[in-house]
């Protein structure tokens, strides 16, 4: 069964550091590329970051540059957003998907549930 899951949120306060993580299984990460989408209430999904499959190129949304740093394990079949200096407007369910290719470009194939990110004092 093809299957993403995300995992490592949480409540985290204003400046503080939060680590994703999405699993794959069922399938062999390696082939594609790894998104990083979020969607807070009442807004659309928003692109965060990409990495290719061989990790070659990244892409950040302005938001996230500087701030947010993605990454990927192929022999884990394991990606990661590691995110520091967050703010309160990055509260937002965060999700992982894959292209279907090895390019961050094009239609997805996978996506997983997504996990809640809450940015709180």
């Amino acid at each position: 069964q093809v299957q993403l899951v995300e995992s490592g949120g949480g409540l985290v306060r204003p400046g503080g550091s939060l680590r994703l993580s999405c699993a794959a299984s069922g399938f062999s990460l390696e082939y594609y590329a790894v998104g990083w989408f979020r969607q807070a209430p009442g807004r659309e999904r928003e692109t965060v970051s990409c990495i290719s499959s061989n990790e070659d190129t990244t892409s950040y949304a302005d938001f996230a540059k500087g701030r947010f740093t993605i990454s990927r394990d192929n022999s884990k079949n394991m990606a990661y957003l590691q995110m520091t200096s967050l703010k309160s407007e990055d509260t937002a369910v965060y999700f992982c998907a894959t292209h279907a290719g090895r390019r961050c470009a094009g239609n997805f194939g996978a996506w997983g549930q997504g996990t809640q990110v809450t940015v709180s004092s």
